[in-house]
C-alpha cells in the first residue's frame, strides 16, 4: 500500500472512532441522533486533526479557533471529538450521554462541557451564533493588533445542516454575515437531503450555492464530504479568502457505514439497534468492543501536546505585545476576562446622578439614550445596534461608530437591518467570544420575532441587553400591530432573563447598570445573564427623590412614595403607569385614604431580594393592587385573587395614547376604584361595607423558584 492511500486508511480509522463512539453511546442511552456524526465524522477529522488551532488543556485561550456546531442534535460527534483530543471529558460522560447530571446532555450545552462554544440544539442559531463569534474577532483584531503583533487571529467554523438552512434565522445571519465579510468564517454544509420526514426534496429544494453567493459568500462544492483529500483541499480554499465567508457544500450520506440504515431518516433521531450496531462494526472492520478506542487511535487523536505547544506560542508573542503596548495588552485582557473597569462604580452613580438632575418629562427610550452617551463613552466592550429602529430605540449616542462607517477606526455600533432573531442570536455569538457587552434594539412587540433567542442568551447566562421600546399602548397610533400587551409578562417568565420596566431617567440609568453588571464571568447563581429594557415612546414624570432612593431601584422594587397615615393598601406599579398610581395615591389621600406606592421595575430582581426585605416593601395583610398597561394575570403573584389588578387583556386600538388610555380604563380613577373595592370597609371613611359572607382580601405570598 503506498503512502497516500495508507493516509487515508488511517484517516478513515479515525474517523471510524468518532463514528462507534457515537453509535455506542446513543445506544446505551437508548436515545439520540447517530446519523449525523457518521456523516460528518469525515469533514471532522480532517478539520480538527489538520486545522483546528485549539488546546485542550485550556478552553478558554484567547486566541482559539471557535467551532460550533449548529446541527447540534449530533452532539455525540462533538463529544466524541472533545473526549478524544484530549478535553476534560472522560469516556465515563459518554457512557453516561443525555441522562441526568452529565456531561453529555441531549445538545451542546456552553459551561457544561470543556470545550463547547455554545449551546445549540434550536437549528440555525448556531450557525448565527458563528456570525457573531466572527464579528467579534474581526472587531477586535481591528481595535487590538498592531503591526507585528497580531495576537488576535483565529477562525470560526461551524457545522450546519439542511435543517438550520430551512429556518428563517439562517438568512438573517448569513445575509448580514456577508456584507460584514467575514473571511475567517468557514461553514460547512452536510448537504445529505434527509431530514426527520425523509428526503428532503418535498420540502427544500433551494439553490444553495446561489443562495449565498447572492450573500457575498464565497462557496465551495459541492465536493464529497467522505473524501479526505476533498475535504483537506476545500479548507485550503477556504482559508486563502479573507474577503468573504466561505461556505463548504459537502455531500454526505447521514449515517455512513450502517449497511441498511445509511442514507434513510431512519439514523436521524434514533439508535441503530443492537444488530445493526454489530453489522455496521462489521461492514467497517472495526474489531474493538463498545466504548473501546485502539490506543493507536486514542495516541493519533490527542491534541494536548500540540494544543499547549500553540496556546504557549500565543502567549510568548502576547508578552512581546505586552511589553510594546502595555495599556492596549491590559484593555484586552480587562474585556477577555469579563471584567468591568476599575472606576465602574464611579460610572454607575454618575449615571444616576445625571438622571437625577434632568426634571422635565421624558420617554425612557430618551433617558436609555442620555444613560447611554455616558455609557458608549466609557466602556469600550459595549457594542450596540438596532434592528433598522435606531431612530426610535435611539440606541446611538454620540460616541457610537457605526461599523458601515467606521473605517479602520474601532467601531461600536452595528445596524443590523431589518433582523430580529438574527440580530439577537449574533449577539449570542457576540457575548460567547467574550471581550463585548452587545446590546441590540427593536420594538416590544417584535420580541417575539426575536424570542427563542433571548430564550437561548438567558439559558446560556450571557450578558447581553435587549432594548425594546414602545413597550405598551402608549405608543399610539401604530394600533395594535405595534402594541405590546403579553410581552412584558411573556419575557418576565423567562428563567434568568432580567425585564426592567423603568418609570423615569433614574430607574433607567439603573437597569442599564444592573444589565452591564450581569457579567457572564461572574458565576453567581441568579445574577449572571441577560436584560430585558421595556421603555416608553411617550414622555413620563421625573420623580422626586434623592440618591438613596433611587439606589433603592437596584433592588427591583422599592417604596416610592409611603402613605401619609395608617396604610391602607398598596398599588405596585411599573413604567409609565407609576404616573397613575402617583395620581391616584393623591386621589385617596383626599379621600381620607392612604396609601403606598411601590414602583417595581425589575421583578425578578425584587424576588432575588430577602424575604425580609421583600415583607417590608409588601407587608403581609395589607390589600394590594397592580397597574399596568400589560395582561393583568402576571400580577396575581403579587395582588393574590382578592388583590386588584388594572391593566389589559385584550389586544389595543389605534388612536392617541390619553384616548387608549382612557378607553382601556388604565386611568388613576381606575385605581382608586380598585383600591376602595379591596380594602375593608373599616379602612376608609365612606368606603362601601363589604357583602355578607365576602371574605378579606387574602395575603399575597410570592412563590420563587430554586435559582
Amino acid at each position: 500500500m503506498n503512502t497516500a492511500l495508507r493516509q487515508q486508511a488511517a484517516a478513515r480509522r479515525h474517523a471510524n472512532a468518532l463514528r462507534f463512539l457515537a453509535i455506542d453511546a446513543v445506544e446505551a442511552a437508548k436515545s439520540g441522533h447517530p446519523g449525523m456524526p457518521m456523516g460528518m465524522a469525515d469533514i471532522a477529522e480532517v478539520l480538527w486533526r489538520g486545522h483546528l488551532n485549539h488546546d485542550p488543556n485550556d478552553p478558554h485561550w484567547a486566541d482559539r479557533d471557535r467551532f460550533v456546531l449548529s446541527n447540534g442534535h449530533g452532539s455525540m460527534l462533538l463529544y466524541a471529538l472533545l473526549h478524544l483530543s484530549g478535553y476534560d471529558l472522560p469516556l465515563e460522560e459518554l457512557k453516561r450521554f443525555r441522562q441526568m447530571g452529565s456531561k453529555t446532555p441531549g445538545h451542546p450545552e456552553v459551561g457544561m462541557t470543556p470545550g463547547v462554544e455554545t449551546t445549540t440544539g434550536p437549528l440555525g442559531q448556531g450557525l448565527a451564533n458563528a456570525v457573531g463569534m466572527a464579528f467579534a474577532e474581526r472587531l477586535l483584531a481591528r481595535e487590538f493588533n498592531r503591526p507585528g503583533h497580531a495576537i488576535v487571529d483565529h477562525r470560526t467554523y461551524v457545522f450546519l445542516g439542511d435543517g438550520c438552512l430551512m429556518e428563517g434565522v439562517s438568512h438573517e445571519a448569513c445575509s448580514l454575515a456577508g456584507v460584514l465579510g467575514l473571511g475567517k468564517l468557514v461553514a460547512f454544509y452536510d448537504d445529505n437531503g434527509i431530514s426527520i420526514d425523509g428526503h428532503v426534496q418535498g420540502w427544500f429544494r433551494d439553490d444553495t450555492r446561489k443562495r449565498f453567493e447572492a450573500y457575498g459568500w464565497h462557496v465551495v462544492g459541492p465536493i464529497d464530504g467522505h473524501d479526505r483529500t476533498q475535504i483537506d483541499a476545500a479548507i485550503r480554499t477556504a482559508h486563502a479568502c479573507d474577503d468573504r465567508p466561505t461556505l463548504v457544500i459537502c455531500r454526505t450520506t447521514i449515517g455512513w457505514g450502517s449497511p441498511k440504515m445509511a442514507g434513510t431518516h431512519d439514523v436521524h433521531g434514533a439508535p441503530l439497534g443492537a444488530d445493526e450496531a454489530r453489522a455496521t462494526r462489521a461492514a467497517l472492520g472495526w474489531d474493538a468492543p463498545p466504548f473501546e478506542i485502539p490506543q493507536d487511535v486514542r495516541e493519533a487523536w490527542d491534541a494536548r501536546a500540540d494544543g499547549a505547544a500553540r496556546s504557549t506560542d500565543w502567549r510568548r508573542r502576547f508578552d512581546a505585545y505586552a511589553q510594546a503596548y502595555p495599556r492596549e495588552a491590559a484593555e484586552f485582557s480587562r474585556r477577555l476576562r469579563g471584567e468591568l473597569p476599575a472606576h465602574w462604580p464611579q460610572i454607575a452613580r454618575q449615571a444616576v446622578d445625571s438622571a437625577l438632575a434632568i426634571s422635565a418629562p421624558t420617554a425612557t427610550r430618551k433617558s436609555s439614550q442620555q444613560t447611554l452617551e455616558l455609557l458608549v463613552a466609557q466602556l469600550p466592550e459595549l457594542l450596540g445596534g438596532s434592528a433598522d429602529l435606531t431612530g426610535s430605540n435611539l440606541t446611538a449616542a454620540k460616541a457610537s461608530v457605526a461599523w458601515h462607517h467606521a473605517g479602520e477606526r474601532p467601531a461600536n455600533y452595528v445596524s443590523y437591518g431589518v433582523r430580529e432573531f438574527g440580530m439577537a442570536a449574533v449577539m449570542n455569538g457576540l457575548a460567547l467570544h467574550g471581550g463585548f457587552i452587545p446590546y441590540g434594539g427593536t420594538f416590544a412587540v417584535f420580541s417575539d420575532y426575536a424570542r427563542n433567542a433571548i430564550r437561548m442568551s438567558a439559558l446560556m447566562r450571557q450578558p447581553v441587553v435587549h432594548v425594546l421600546t414602545h413597550d405598551s399602548i402608549g405608543l399610539g397610533e401604530d394600533g395594535p400591530t405595534h402594541q405590546p400587551v403579553e410581552h412584558a409578562s411573556a419575557l418576565r417568565v423567562i428563567p434568568n432573563l432580567d425585564v426592567w420596566r423603568p418609570c423615569d431617567g433614574v430607574e433607567t440609568a439603573v437597569a442599564w447598570s444592573m444589565a452591564i453588571e450581569r457579567r457572564a464571568a461572574s458565576g453567581k447563581q441568579g445574577v449572571c445573564g441577560p436584560s430585558a429594557l421595556l421603555l416608553s415612546r411617550q414622555n413620563l414624570t421625573q420623580r422626586v427623590r434623592d440618591p438613596a432612593q433611587g439606589a433603592l431601584a437596584r433592588l427591583g422594587g422599592y417604596v416610592l412614595s409611603e402613605a401619609a397615615g395608617q396604610m391602607a393598601a398598596v398599588i405596585i406599579a411599573t413604567g409609565s403607569e407609576v404616573g397613575l398610581a402617583m395620581e391616584a395615591q393623591a386621589l385617596l389621600a383626599a379621600q381620607g385614604v392612604p396609601v403606598r406606592v411601590v414602583s417595581m421595575p425589575s421583578t425578578s430582581v425584587f424576588d432575588r431580594q430577602p424575604a425580609t426585605y421583600r415583607d417590608t416593601v409588601l407587608p403581609y395583610g395589607v390589600p394590594r393592587v397592580a397597574v399596568e398597561a400589560a395582561h393583568p394575570d402576571f400580577w396575581r403573584k403579587y395582588v393574590g385573587l382578592q388583590g386588584a389588578v388594572i391593566g389589559i387583556a385584550s389586544f389595543g386600538e389605534s388612536a392617541p395614547a390619553g384616548a387608549l388610555y382612557e378607553h382601556f380604563g388604565i386611568t388613576a380613577d381606575a385605581v382608586v376604584e380598585a383600591v376602595r373595592r379591596v380594602i375593608p370597609s373599616t379602612a376608609a371613611a365612606g368606603a362601601p361595607a363589604r357583602a355578607e359572607g365576602e371574605r378579606a382580601p387574602l395575603d399575597a405570598h410570592i412563590v420563587l423558584s430554586a435559582n
